[in-house]
């Protein structure tokens, strides 16, 4: 969608409920153009809060919190006058944070600690395995990132558990299937939200292409499908391109304009990420 439309519909969140052979985004309706853009209050309002008061935009994606949503807004709102003045919207890509890019130490990257809650119950297993398939498919494409499970910790599998650098934990939410954080999120919001159930049923996207999304997104990356190649589901300017723009990467939903039907890892996604992270 264009920015104007993206504003006009204030926000979208992907539905767990909507997957068949791949993800919908579900939107709220809102004023039309020659209406009114609707104001920062009314996309607030639309906008799904997570756990520890995060807002949840692009599907997947965390706002920290309601002063990160007002910036969030003023940038869609900024792009939308460049559109409507006629102006044209600049270019696997990474996200930007203060004019840097968002990303890990490289001490770090190597030691990517996460634990997989108990409270998936008999779920559980399928969560470990799908992480574990996710984060490989980063890790084999690049030297310099390493995922580590530390099962030791899963009794106690939160954000306040300083021994992992983030937990993976349920929700029942059926807002999304699942959301993550980026490298620039406080540790009281580095989580993996998971609702089991929808992940397991997700038609031609595996569990572990989707947890393997997710995890971009742990490594900085932002969906691919925000990139004015796409033509589609703009989302924001805060980026830098890694690679030529493409419509089949991992980070892009095939409702946007994508060519992939199974969210499958591209040559260009491991070219990215080890522009970021070392080969």
């Amino acid at each position: 969608m264009s920015v104007r439309t993206l504003l006009q519909t204030a926000t979208a969140v992907i539905a767990a409920g909507a997957l068949a052979s791949s993800l919908a985004p579900v939107a709220t309706a809102a004023p039309a153009r020659d209406r009114a853009v609707p104001t920062f209050g009314q996309f607030q309002s639309t906008t799904y809060r997570d756990t520890a008061g995060q807002y949840v935009v692009n599907g997947d994606e965390t706002v920290i919190d309601t002063q990160q949503l007002q910036g969030y807004y003023d940038e869609m709102l900024a792009a939308y006058e460049r559109e409507v003045e006629g102006g044209a919207s600049s270019e696997l890509i990474i996200n930007r944070v203060y004019g840097r890019d968002d990303k890990w130490s490289a001490t770090t990257a190597r030691n990517l600690t996460y634990c997989v809650s108990n409270n998936f119950g008999s779920q559980k297993t399928n969560i470990v395995n799908a992480m574990a398939n996710g984060a490989y498919q980063w890790e084999s494409a690049s030297s310099g990132v390493n995922f580590t499970y530390v099962p030791s910790q899963d009794a106690n599998c939160r954000t306040s558990n300083n021994a992992v650098l983030f937990s993976v934990e349920p929700t029942y939410t059926t807002q999304y299937i699942a959301r993550a954080f980026f490298p620039s999120s406080p540790d009281s919001q580095r989580n993996v939200l998971v609702n089991a159930g929808s992940l397991m049923n997700s038609g031609s996207w595996t569990p572990g292409n989707i947890m393997a999304h997710e995890l971009g997104h742990a490594l900085g990356f932002r969906h691919e499908h925000t990139r004015p190649e796409a033509g589609t589901c703009f989302e924001d300017n805060n980026w830098r391109p890694l690679t030529a723009y493409d419509a089949a990467s991992i980070m892009h939903y095939p409702q946007c304009n994508g060519s992939s039907s199974d969210l499958s890892m591209t040559g260009t996604d491991r070219a990215g990420v080890r522009s970021v992270y070392g080969s």
